[in-house]
């Protein structure tokens, strides 16, 4: 998840100029199979109670305080009672401080005070928020305040962004943080409409991933916002800052910092064909705009696919658009993720897997089949390193829909992504790519705007899928994909041909054949500098590393991804003079991607230890609140 992303959609752009306790004991492998017992489970991470009640529209109302660094304001909910209503409503919260709850009957607008009580905090789920209502109360509006820690809003200082001029917010809710900045029902089985309000300090400029008043421009200081689709409570984005906007087709744009909005422009102008290709493949867009926000380098993720508004990393701009797969992949979960949801984070991969397998589709409309092809061969790269780290108490990871209930502290890999992904490759080649095509645009056409399970595509992969034309595959083969960890011994994967003459030259270079002075690179994309950087054995000998870097200037790479792998290669093999890139890459970026492999790679010897502690205590502050929960399990 996580396989670890903006703009604002509206109809058209008016502003002019989303202690940690160690992880329990638990099974190793998923305690309930899906395939061979495909029943329903609830979401074990959230307090929320939908057999009883269901939020179908929020209205939101909040200040944005920055020199407190907290939301103040209120929430309403409009709820619907379900089969056997409780008699209490019970929301999702994180370190809110909650001043007043009122709730109104069916038929009225008079809000009267209700009893609630909030539960003693966990420090992962946070606490339950349980109000007594009457059987015909239909809407609740609470007042609350959250916390300047807030694990789902981060709070920049001026010198933190790249102006340096005025201060900046934005949030991340994924995938439980939406409960530390609004008290709802944090779980991706219920989906609700909203409205916003939000009122901010002159000067700045407010966007959230939902329509934009026409009214909201520079210079105002409250801004009004509507998503007329219901979305579940992970996809609720909001971000405040010095923001500028380019258009970049009919339907799409690009917000950033002033001086940056247009690189970023260029860096993503083929947005528009990336979204004309994929609803040739899987159906019509349903969300009106698809806008990017460019966040400031601390955000934690490659991008996040708030509807309407992508939030993207920096570090995706390099020019030469190498790393717009990151794109691609945020814009495919319009699709996937958006608009047909996984119902609880144990389905997590129906989002994941599903987009991974469109972004490559993505990109071979848009770009070709030798990228996408590479993009298949990085992506099992990552899979097969994850795989092979996973100790053997680990094995549930590998897993593709784990049961995650006592597993408290999960973090998303490569598996949901790559694995799942590959699950689909595999439908691919087996059943033809007409027919899988036309299987999955009926899944969504059937499941739009509502949230599922992998039983539930289980069923329907046999019902339809599997039981038409050629394609003769059955429980068993879905089985061994999603039930049982690793890859299955008869996968099939995609090949590329320029990464077989990345792995020749390579071989040729390790074993001393070819000099570092004839490598011929001159033509080499990103993805080929990956393959032959992560490819390479480790250690290496110091003194052809020095050859490498003389030649191509590695370290201090101004493409984050180059120098990512190039950093791991040098670790491993004791590379000297490192301390002060390293300070420099490490404290520059907040992608946990990017960043927590190297922290790993330093905890692993004693000196190493002692630069990432070093190194940590600099860039900590700077990070986001997932980011530091992340890594400082790794930094002990």
């Amino acid at each position: 998840m996580a396989a670890f992303a903006i703009i604002l959609i509206c109809a058209c752009a008016t502003v002019t100029t989303p202690a940690v306790q160690p992880a329990m004991a638990g099974p190793t492998l998923a305690s309930e199979p899906l395939v061979t017992n495909p029943g329903n489970w609830p979401d074990t991470r959230s307090y929320a109670e939908p057999q009883h009640y269901v939020t179908r529209h929020l209205e939101l109302d909040l200040d944005v305080d920055f020199a407190a660094s907290r939301l103040r304001g209120t929430v309403t909910l409009d709820i619907e009672p379900v089969a056997n209503p409780a008699g209490a409503l019970v929301l999702d919260t994180q370190d809110l401080s909650i001043d007043a709850v009122e709730a109104a009957r069916a038929g009225t607008s008079r809000f009267e005070p209700v009893k609630y009580t909030l539960a003693p905090a966990d420090p992962i789920y946070g606490s339950a928020l349980r109000i007594e209502l009457s059987p015909d109360a239909r809407r609740v509006r609470i007042a609350y305040a959250t916390s300047p820690g807030a694990t789902g809003l981060q709070w920049l200082a001026p010198q933190q962004t790249r102006e340096q001029r005025l201060p900046f917010l934005y949030s991340q809710a994924q995938d439980l943080h939406a409960r530390s900045f609004v008290p709802l029902q944090d779980t991706p089985r219920i989906r609700s409409t909203y409205t916003a309000t939000l009122h901010v300090p002159q000067g700045l400029v407010a966007v959230m991933a939902a329509e934009a008043d026409p009214a909201n421009r520079r210079g105002a200081t409250t801004f009004r916002f509507r998503m007329p689709q219901p979305i579940p409570s992970y996809l609720l984005a909001l971000a405040v800052g010095d923001l500028d906007f380019r258009a970049t087709g009919p339907r799409t744009g690009v917000w950033a910092e002033p001086s940056l909005v247009e690189a970023a422009a260029r860096e993503f102008d083929d947005a528009e064909n990336m979204l004309r290709q994929t609803e040739a493949l899987y159906g019509p867009y349903r969300w009106g705009r698809y806008d990017v926000l460019v966040l400031p380098p601390s955000f934690p993720l490659g991008g996040m696919e708030n509807p309407r508004l992508t939030f993207l990393t920096p570090t995706v701009i390099t020019g030469d658009k190498s790393l717009v797969g990151v794109l691609a992949h945020e814009l495919a979960h319009s699709w996937s993720g958006n608009l047909v949801t996984n119902a609880t984070w144990r389905d997590g991969w129906l989002n994941e897997g599903f987009t991974t397998y469109f972004e490559r589709r993505i990109m071979e409309a848009v770009y070709g089949k030798p990228r996408a092809e590479m993009e298949w061969g990085i992506g099992l790269m990552s899979l097969q390193r994850t795989l092979a780290e996973l100790a053997p108490a680990d094995a549930w990871r590998g897993v593709l829909a784990p049961d995650l209930a006592q597993h408290r502290t999960e973090e998303g890999s490569s598996v949901a992504y790559e694995k799942g992904a590959l699950l689909l490759y595999q439908l691919e080649r087996h059943c033809g790519r007409v027919e899988l095509d036309r299987f999955l645009r009926g899944w969504f056409d059937t499941h739009a705007f509502t949230s599922v399970t992998t039983p539930e595509l289980v069923r329907a992969l046999d019902d339809d899928l599997f039981r038409r034309g050629t394609c003769r595959l059955d429980a068993d083969f879905l089985h061994r994909w999603i039930d049982e960890p690793g890859l299955p011994v008869d996968a099939l994967v995609a090949q590329s041909s320029a990464f077989d003459a990345i792995d020749a030259q390579r071989e040729r270079w390790v074993q001393g054949a070819t000099a570092t002075s004839r490598l011929d690179t001159q033509r080499w994309t990103v993805q080929e500098w990956l393959r032959f950087l992560e490819g390479m054995a480790r250690p290496q000998p110091v003194e052809r590393l020095q050859e490498l870097d003389s030649r191509f200037h590695l370290t201090g790479s101004p493409n984050a991804e180059i120098a990512h792998a190039w950093y791991r290669l040098a670790i491993a093999s004791n590379y000297p003079g490192l301390e002060a890139p390293l300070t420099a890459y490490l404290t520059s970026i907040g992608r946990i991607k990017l960043i927590r492999p190297l922290y790993v790679d330093l905890m692993k010897t004693t000196q190493g230890a002692e630069l990432a502690r070093r190194i940590y205590a600099t860039a900590r502050p700077g990070y986001h609140a997932i980011a530091r929960r992340s890594i400082d399990r790794v930094v002990k």
